[in-house]
């Protein structure tokens, strides 16, 4: 059945559906939740959660990298942030909490001018190795050329290109675009890239070798790209299509697995069950992380689109706090809200509808709901 509707007698569009239109479904059997397992594996680095730390400053310093590593996820510094571009950006931080909102965006662009210094770069992958945790490290398609060679003599483990879109095939009239497969190729560390949010882009992604696609595009809270490029795909249906890409891309290549990480818009624990539910095998958290108490943005969240040069797609927004990483990840909850123990929600959700692993827990049914859920 064509799921395209017509728009008008010379358009017509596919029907796509968010997180929010999806419930998952029970079936004949449960689980006890402590017989669950959330580990996952990419490459040769295992993780006790399929949580991965999104590469925006108000989520992921050195510090809440190497503790989200601790605490069985995987942390990924952006590396044209403040950490890059200051020796000491603790009092940036502290004042971009307190900017008042119409000038905010003005003062960010001035703070993010500053430029990135390779030395920092390798400074502060350093301090993540040095406890001992998995060392991930990203740059926008854009900077990756100018900066990899200084993530990767740093000694990085996974390297992430992490854009608002990522396609394998960027054509420019003024610059020498960055091939993807030969750069992939010639590197030595697995690479996950995106974002990508249609079957078609995310398998040309998948064919230039990376390890990873991120999946999504303008849905984050701190995103505001529907409105400025009036582009966006709603999330249930982007996963939904790159898990057919990966499928395809299996069978076209005897077999080489490449992991779908859904990126944005996941907000709350019940996000993160419909987004494994849908396909991903692993979940980039902003919003979700951005809460704890250590995160840097204390109660702020913003992304690199919120200080863009020439043209802001994002907000810097307040989540507020709602206790330390700890308790955001493994609780106890203290309210109805999907903000605190995500995981012991996911363990919870998926013990209920009878599965015991991630990879097993994509085959669940889901149905398109037929109400419109009310947001606290």
């Amino acid at each position: 059945m064509s799921t395209e509707i017509e728009i008008g007698r010379s358009k017509r569009g596919k029907r796509a559906y968010s997180l929010d239109d999806i419930a998952v479904v029970p079936s004949r059997r449960t689980r006890d939740p402590k017989d669950v397992s959330l580990r996952w594996q990419i490459d040769a680095y295992e993780f006790e959660l399929p949580f991965i730390g999104a590469p925006m400053d108000s989520v992921i310093s050195p510090e809440t990298a190497i503790a989200l590593g601790r605490e069985g996820g995987l942390g990924v510094l952006n590396l044209e942030g403040v950490w890059t571009r200051y020796e000491d950006p603790a009092p940036l931080l502290a004042e971009i909490a307190e900017l008042p909102e119409q000038t905010a965006t003005r003062r960010m662009q001035e703070i993010y001018a500053e430029p990135i210094k390779p030395e920092l770069i390798a400074q502060r992958l350093a301090e993540i190795r040095a406890a001992g945790v998995t060392v991930a490290g990203s740059l926008t398609p854009q900077r990756t050329q100018e900066h990899w060679k200084s993530v990767v003599d740093a000694g990085v483990d996974l390297f992430v290109i992490r854009g608002t879109t990522v396609s394998a095939e960027h054509v420019s009239s003024d610059e020498e675009p960055l091939n993807l497969k030969q750069f992939i190729y010639e590197l030595d560390v697995p690479v996950i890239v995106g974002g990508a949010a249609t079957y078609t882009a995310a398998l040309h992604l998948m064919r230039t070798g990376a390890a990873g696609v991120l999946v999504g595009f303008g849905g984050g809270a701190a995103s505001a790209t529907r409105k400025t490029l009036g582009i966006h795909v709603p999330m249930a249906t982007a996963i939904a299509d790159v898990n057919a890409a990966r499928r395809d891309y299996m069978d076209e290549s005897g077999g080489r697995f490449v992991h779908v990480i859904a990126d944005g818009g996941l907000g709350t624990s019940g996000d993160i069950v419909k987004a494994i539910a849908m396909g991903a095998d692993a979940v980039m958290l902003g919003t979700a992380l951005a809460r704890a108490d250590e995160a840097p943005g204390r109660g702020w969240h913003w992304g690199q689109e919120a200080h863009h040069g020439q043209l802001p797609r994002g907000h810097r927004v307040q989540v507020g706090q709602v206790g330390p990483l700890s308790q955001v990840l493994h609780g106890p909850g203290e309210s109805v809200l999907g903000q605190q123990n995500l995981a012991g929600a996911l363990r919870r959700a998926m013990a209920t509808t009878g599965y015991l692993d991630p990879k097993e827990f994509q085959r669940v049914d889901v149905v398109v709901s037929p109400y419109q859920p009310v947001h606290i």
